[in-house]
């Protein structure tokens, strides 16, 4: 089904924006700016979903420990990432990330540093405690992917005292994860959705990381860097994952003819990519061209920009890179405005 294809395609290209921006950050900017960036994106999404995940997964009358694992089993889970859980006790219960990690996809986990994927534990895990209003709660990490361990584990303890900052997470490589039985870890209902409903719950998961990524980006490099950092990574993105996602969706690559004929197939692949996000498309022909139209733009509607053009043109890049992948020869010329009606904005697809 072409729009299983498309929900695939679009979880497969913010899958692949995410882990792009964090190693251009580390290349390009340095070790600090992508670890504060981590810590940044993934403590804002803490804030943003712990405490009402707990209620929507039915988990918030579990003891803290193991409260926490499970949470972070069952919402990678719903997101189509791979996770094991272990409850020792009360006060101790495990969670485990196996490889291959999804935030690091391929060959890109080989350039990141220790503090750059530490730092999501110290976002996200270690402040669980914090908000649920146990200050004894911690998290003990006792192997990180990219440190060459056989995944991302650890436990939360609670230890029975307040904590210190510093002590909210610690890594201890000589503890392991016991085994576990596969087949007998908890499941939630969605183990029985058809195909399509979990691959727009991947979808979902993976845009809910860019719209993270455009205000904390902002925020921290500013508008105008973050939108040169983002819209660099998101044009390579494009470039190289347009043949992957037309291939899935049954649409030609490497076109070249430069002719109308490929303008309507690139339409196709960015009406069906567009429209599986959720946004509102409509597609003409107009003048030699093909024009997509989107009305408003839900990926960004509940977002706080701090200069929202910057950041649609970034996001843009996307696109752009793709339709450069597609065929080079055709000129996409995009259009777009923002006021008191919301987004408008338009690509139009002509030979050159």
């Amino acid at each position: 089904m072409a729009e299983v294809a498309a929900y695939r395609a679009v979880g497969t290209l913010y899958n692949a924006l995410m882990t792009g921006l964090v190693i251009s950050l580390v290349s390009r900017r340095g070790g600090d700016t992508a670890r504060e960036y981590i810590f940044r994106h993934f403590r804002r999404q803490h804030l943003d979903k712990f405490l009402p995940g707990l209620q929507k997964l039915g988990i918030a009358g579990e003891k803290d420990a193991p409260a926490c694992a499970l949470y972070h089993y069952h919402s990678n889970a719903l997101g189509g990432v791979k996770t094991g859980y272990l409850r020792e006790s009360d006060t101790k219960a495990w969670v485990r990330y196996p490889p291959p990690r999804w935030m690091w996809k391929g060959t890109a986990i080989a350039a990141v540093p220790h503090d750059v994927s530490a730092a999501f534990l110290h976002a996200w895990h270690g402040h669980n405690g914090t908000s649920l209003k146990n200050t004894g709660l911690g998290f003990v990490c006792t192997g990180m992917t990219v440190d060459g361990k056989p995944g991302l584990e650890g436990y939360y303890y609670d230890y029975g005292r307040p904590l210190k900052e510093e002590e909210r997470v610690r890594f201890a490589y000589d503890e392991e994860m016991p085994r576990i039985d596969w087949k007998t870890q908890p499941k939630l209902e969605t183990a029985n959705w058809p195909e399509e409903r979990r691959l727009r719950t991947f979808r979902s998961y993976a845009m809910g990381y860019v719209q993270t990524m455009l205000p904390v980006l902002q925020d921290q490099l500013g508008p105008k860097d973050a939108a040169t950092e983002m819209g660099r990574v998101a044009r390579l993105v494009g470039l190289q994952f347009h043949e992957e996602t037309a291939r899935d969706l049954d649409l030609p690559t490497d076109v070249e003819t430069g002719d109308l004929d490929s303008a309507r197939l690139f339409a196709r692949w960015l009406s069906a990519i567009l429209a599986a996000e959720g946004e509102e498309i409509v597609t003409e022909e107009k003048d030699g061209a093909v024009v997509v139209r989107m009305e408003g733009w839900k990926l960004a509607r509940e977002l706080q920009l701090a200069d929202p053009l910057a950041g649609f043109d970034a996001w843009n890049e996307l696109w752009l890179g793709a339709a450069g992948a597609h065929d080079r020869f055709l000129k996409v010329e995009t259009s777009r405005s923002y006021g008191d009606k919301g987004w408008q904005a338009a690509w139009r697809i002509a030979p050159r």
